[in-house]
């Protein structure tokens, strides 16, 4: 069993070993793919092929589609040249189910995939053809938010993008120049229209893209290299529309005992490739059932019937609900508190955190009881509804190997959102008062505590990276285990960070929380066993 073309037309024992096989005639759709581009995606890693690649596959498998999608990789072409084409553009998505079985399928939908190449005239030449095409209707994005960023951390112009900006569309070297050079074909053959979709995991991710691709178009026309009225066609919602979107699924890295499973069923080949990049890449993606992608409805070339597949459209500002409801409430708070804790009590799954009692309650606790209330009902998904899959479906599932300590990563960064909104909805509240919140300080305690880098045992332990690690380690630096007899003391040395709204989103001080988290700070490092002591005592 070998994944290619050849093999999963001719070897029945693909069926035999459970592979759901597509129906479809896949030359059929290549032919009509090619000839007539209706979708293009840039990104060709795990997230597309377990997600935007199978909702075009499930279109053309339930015959809302004839047509397949186009793949385009700018940042690591071997993924294209040592993985896609050696497959024929197949892959296997294996499902990972919550019950403990899986599903697996071969992703035929993939019509051609493309390297987003400057210097090479027949990729970028076929890339303009298919910019330059009447029927393409959406280009969508999964490059992740770096992939938008024209600046260094100073705020500098990054050197590719600077030379971009002088030298015009005819061979940009940075990712975005390829991108707006391809966008200025499409104008430069009739001005069409096209939505550009960004589905990466970021807030107003549309508004990013928009932003880059506007820098580009202003930057060329001052420079004289692009035609003046191509500016007024990117700035134009009936020409050119930048949606926002929310974009929801966990497609981890491949397991190797998903390896073992395919392997077992006489599937060759299915090492993994690491390239020059490092990008670590296999014929096979696995992946969560769950997943979410909700899209602002501004198509002006039309699209393809994605609704009947499970994508949700809708307005600009459910869009927003959608995001904030996962990110402030549903989702990533839970995942930070698993993250905190989880790397102080030595877990190294999430999903065995969720066979921890203590752990449970916290979560339950920090989603149900104390975010809910305040949570922003979006409408076109209930977050009651969302967030029981999390606790009860996603976070559980064995097959899903994240880590807290991947997790933990940034927590600097992601606390002042998966947190801070909710505070403030408490403190603007008529109804609710702040100081009843007794889960979400136990977490800001907890990453004091996580910061000291010594685990419930007493053991050191690493510390994952974050961008203020070093400025907020100062704070807690000299607390030793036992330090919890002068509480004013301990209160002294933490209060400037518990004061940072930066952090927080909130100077927990004036919030009223700040006593509560301290007292739990002293509780938590009274000595070895302290964090399991009071968390237990907390959470009861």
């Amino acid at each position: 069993m070998k994944l290619n073309s050849s093999s999963i037309k001719t070897d029945t024992a693909w069926k035999d070993k459970g592979y759901i096989l597509p129906s479809f005639d896949r030359a059929k759709m290549i032919e009509e793919t090619i000839a007539a581009p209706e979708w293009v995606h840039f990104g060709a890693g795990n997230i597309f092929r377990a997600f935007q690649a199978n909702l075009a596959q499930r279109m053309l498998e339930q015959g809302y589609n004839t047509k397949g999608i186009t793949v385009v990789e700018g940042f690591d072409y071997e993924i294209i040249e040592k993985m896609y084409r050696p497959h024929d553009n197949l892959s296997i998505l294996v499902t990972l189910k919550a019950d403990g079985s899986v599903d697996k399928t071969v992703i035929e939908s993939i019509a051609e995939s493309c390297i987003l190449d400057s210097e090479n005239e027949k990729e970028f030449g076929r890339l303009k053809e298919i910019f330059r095409a009447e029927s393409l209707k959406l280009a969508t994005f999964t490059i992740t938010e770096k992939g938008y960023c024209l600046t260094n951390a100073a705020g500098e112009t990054l050197p590719a993008v600077a030379a971009d900006f002088e030298e015009g569309p005819a061979k940009p070297q940075s990712y975005i120049g390829k991108v707006a050079a391809l966008l200025y074909e499409r104008y430069a053959s009739g001005k069409k229209p096209i939505a550009m979709v960004s589905t990466d995991n970021c807030s107003h991710n549309g508004d990013k893209l928009y932003e880059a691709i506007h820098a580009f178009a202003e930057n060329w026309v001052k420079n004289g290299k692009a035609d003046k009225d191509f500016l007024g066609y990117v700035e134009d919602e009936s020409k050119v529309s930048f949606p926002w979107s929310m974009i929801d699924k966990i497609t981890p890295r491949p397991d190797d005992s998903v390896n073992d499973i395919l392997k077992g069923d006489g599937v060759e080949e299915l090492e993994a490739v690491v390239t020059s990049k490092n990008t670590w890449v296999a014929p096979f993606v696995n992946a969560e059932e769950s997943e979410y992608l909700v899209i602002e409805d501004k198509f002006p070339n039309g699209r393809p019937a994605l609704e009947k597949v499970g994508v949700i459209f809708t307005t600009k500002e459910t869009v927003d609900k959608v995001e904030r409801m996962k990110v402030c409430t549903c989702l990533n708070p839970l995942h930070t508190s698993l993250a905190v804790y989880g790397c102080i009590l030595g877990f190294d799954k999430i999903s065995e955190e969720m066979k921890d009692e203590d752990l449970i309650k916290l979560v339950k606790q920090v989603g149900y009881v104390e975010g809910l209330p305040v949570v922003t009902d979006p409408g076109v998904i209930k977050p009651q509804a969302f967030i029981d899959t999390v606790v009860n479906v996603r976070i559980p599932n064995k097959f899903m190997p994240d880590t807290p300590q991947r997790i933990a990563c940034d927590t600097s960064q992601k606390l002042p959102i998966r947190f801070g909104e909710t505070i403030k909805a408490y403190m603007k509240s008529d109804s609710l008062d702040v100081k009843d919140l007794k889960c979400i300080p136990l977490v800001f305690a907890g990453w004091l505590r996580y910061l000291m880098g010594v685990d419930d045992n007493g053991q050191t332990f690493e510390l994952s990276p974050d961008p203020l690690l070093a400025k907020c380690q100062e704070y807690v630096k000299d607390i030793k285990l036992g330090d919890n007899k002068d509480k004013e003391s301990l209160k002294a040395k933490v209060l400037p960070l518990l004061k940072d709204e930066t952090i927080f989103g909130v100077d927990l001080e004036k919030a009223g929380l700040l006593d509560k988290v301290v007292d739990y700070f002293a509780a938590l490092v009274e000595g070895t066993g302290s964090v399991r002591k009071t968390l237990h005592a907390t959470v009861a």
